[in-house]
């Protein structure tokens, strides 16, 4: 039996419901296809500006400090040691890219393991439609209060909407992203899933097998 979503109104009524199939829910495979989608997610992040010098950067010249034998010392043969205090760093970090590829198939799959992991635990909800009067982060928190949205909270868009993404921006545990662009790491750190009905159908492209809907699956995570 398929899983039923209550659709809501900006005022927290129902207005409906949506029949989720039940291929959106039994995805048995994908573990460790979202455990190496949430890897390359956290390392596209890193910067990697990290930087020490080596001997071949540090200020010196070649002289050797001293002699070799008979001062009772050890033996030196540059100031740039990595020994040295003001010296070079030996195995220090240099600047580097930390950017990891992920097979498309893969992030699809690791998607769909997420997104079906959610609506199985009941974190997705629906919602007709968002429409703000003004930006006004007042008036969106009302809304978020009256569909009871657990935060930290994604609301996923069909289309760009610049008054929720204003009224939004201050707020904390709330993020707004589009439906397409979604990734899975989104998806796992939040507690709740608010979806507009533009954005479902978006969704629903995203969570079939279907190959004509792949082609515009996955567009923000395959770069």
């Amino acid at each position: 039996m398929s899983l039923k979503l209550k659709v809501y109104d900006v005022k927290g009524s129902a207005s409906g419901d949506v029949s989720v199939p039940d291929g959106f829910l039994n995805v048995k495979n994908g573990r460790q296809a979202v455990q190496d989608a949430v890897t390359v997610h956290l390392a596209r992040r890193r910067a990697g500006t990290a930087s020490t010098l080596s001997k071949s950067h540090v200020a010196g010249s070649n002289k050797k400090p001293w002699r070799q034998k008979g001062t009772g010392r050890a033996r030196a043969g540059y100031r740039q040691s990595p020994v040295w205090r003001g010296g070079a760093v030996a195995f220090g970090p240099h600047p580097r890219s930390y950017d990891r590829k992920l097979n498309k198939k893969v992030m699809r799959l690791a998607f769909r393991r997420a997104f079906a992991d959610k609506l199985n635990a009941g974190e997705v909800m629906l919602v007709d439609n968002i429409e703000l009067g003004s930006a006004k982060t007042k008036e969106f928190s009302g809304v978020l209060n009256a569909l009871k949205a657990k935060k930290p909270v994604l609301v996923l868009l069909g289309k760009p909407d610049k008054a929720v993404d204003l009224a939004s921006r201050n707020m904390k545990g709330v993020e707004i992203a589009l439906a397409r662009d979604a990734g899975v790491f989104e998806i796992l750190k939040c507690a709740q899933v608010v979806i507009t009905s533009e954005g479902w159908e978006i969704v629903k492209g995203r969570l079939s097998t279907d190959s004509k809907s792949k082609k515009s699956d996955d567009r923000k995570e395959s770069k």
